[in-house]
């Protein structure tokens, strides 16, 4: 569970924590299916795109390699070039919001903390063992949960309306754009190439059962983070929301909140280069070397916005058509290759109750990838 919780590290950052907060401060405790719903879908894609690799002995790049033969080459560098842009431009907000969960905490100026954060991170990454990082990094997540599961034990006043709105789904009046982020900020892309790099030698069964529990783990903490927003009164920020919470709560309410969202945004400086280096190291064939170049590219971007103070608005709306582009195409291709029985033995290809909810999880992710690039044009 503490390998496979990387997972969660990767979805779990200051964006999550936004649109949570937003979604209980605005519609309460009515949007937890969407949580429920992208966290179900997030093990499926997970277990499907790390099946594939464990079963046929390949990571995703070689398998697209296999499957469009000499265009494939091609696709594998446009995927890799989305990849590494999107982890590159969405590092300034992971180490922007790591930095304003410690300024809740310390008087200090943001270009000194935005340092300290990335020469953590650089150090983090510098580790050569990948189960050694995951775990160092899945202890970060369960910090981070207890935090916000702490917090939000106040808004457990009425259990049996919170399991009603888990499981019932409900579109609340100018819900569609908050239950939009609240899937599209667990179910991403890039994960899955995280998934199918680290998942190799490992058995299906142990495979199964770590991404289960930990996914499981990420959308806890995701509902306890929407919970604890339905506390906060006013506009939301992660000041105000601090605020709120330890009038509330104490200043223990307050400290929590901050190290949870330090943690968030802290493992999310991590994994986001960390997700580059192994996708590019699958898509490009590339060797450790070159490897590190990408994760070391990727945190320096996000501590270079940081010290400036400011996201990189043109990059994160190129971010966004690029997600919007490769969470569709990405899961298209995990359904061709998991029904491919030339690529797997047959007993590892889907059941016909797995396709149905792949096809499901495909036609959510081409709205989610739609409306992300309309969002960038608009």
């Amino acid at each position: 569970m503490l390998f496979w919780s990387v997972i969660s590290a990767a979805f779990i950052g200051p964006g999550t924590v936004t649109t949570c907060s937003l979604a209980g401060a605005s519609f309460g405790t009515s949007l937890l299916w969407a949580l429920t719903f992208s966290t179900v879908a997030t093990i499926l894609l997970q277990e499907t795109a790390a099946r594939v690799t464990l079963a046929s002995g390949k990571n995703l790049g070689e398998i697209m390699l296999q499957r469009h033969g000499a265009g494939g080459i091609w696709i594998c560098r446009l995927l890799a070039g989305g990849v590494i842009l999107g982890c590159a431009a969405y590092e300034a907000g992971n180490l922007l919001g790591a930095v304003a969960g410690l300024k809740l905490l310390v008087e200090v100026p943001t270009w000194i903390l935005s340092l300290v954060v990335g020469v953590a991170a650089y150090l983090l990454l510098a580790i050569r063992s990948v189960s050694l990082l995951t775990r160092l990094l899945g202890l970060i997540v369960f910090i981070l949960g207890f935090a916000f599961i702490l917090v939000s034990i106040q808004a457990f006043q009425n259990p049996t309306q919170i399991l009603t709105n888990s499981l019932v789904p409900n579109f609340p009046t100018n819900s569609a754009l908050i239950i939009t982020g609240l899937i599209g900020t667990t179910i991403v892309p890039y994960n899955l190439f995280l998934g199918s790099g680290i998942g190799q030698g490992q058995s299906i069964s142990q495979m199964r059962q770590g991404i289960t529990m930990a996914v499981v783990l990420g959308g806890l903490i995701s509902m306890s983070i929407l919970l604890a927003g339905t506390l906060i009164e006013g506009e939301f920020s992660f000041q105000n929301a601090a605020r709120v919470l330890g009038m509330q709560l104490g200043k223990t309410g307050e400290v929590l909140y901050a190290v949870g969202l330090f943690g968030a945004g802290f493992t999310s400086v991590v994994t986001a280069p960390f997700a580059a280096s192994i996708a590019a190291k699958s898509l490009l064939s590339i060797n450790e070397k070159q490897t590190a170049y990408v994760w070391r590219g990727v945190l320096l971007v996000g501590v270079i916005f940081g010290i400036a103070e400011f996201k990189p608005i043109p990059v994160i709306l190129a971010a966004q058509i690029a997600n919007g582009l490769l969470l569709p195409f990405v899961t298209w291709q995990l359904f061709r290759c998991v029904n491919d029985k030339g690529l797997l033995p047959e007993k590892y290809v889907n059941s016909a109750a797995q396709n149905i909810f792949l096809i499901l999880i495909f036609l959510v992710t081409l709205f989610l990838g739609g409306n992300s690039i309309w969002k960038a044009l608009a």
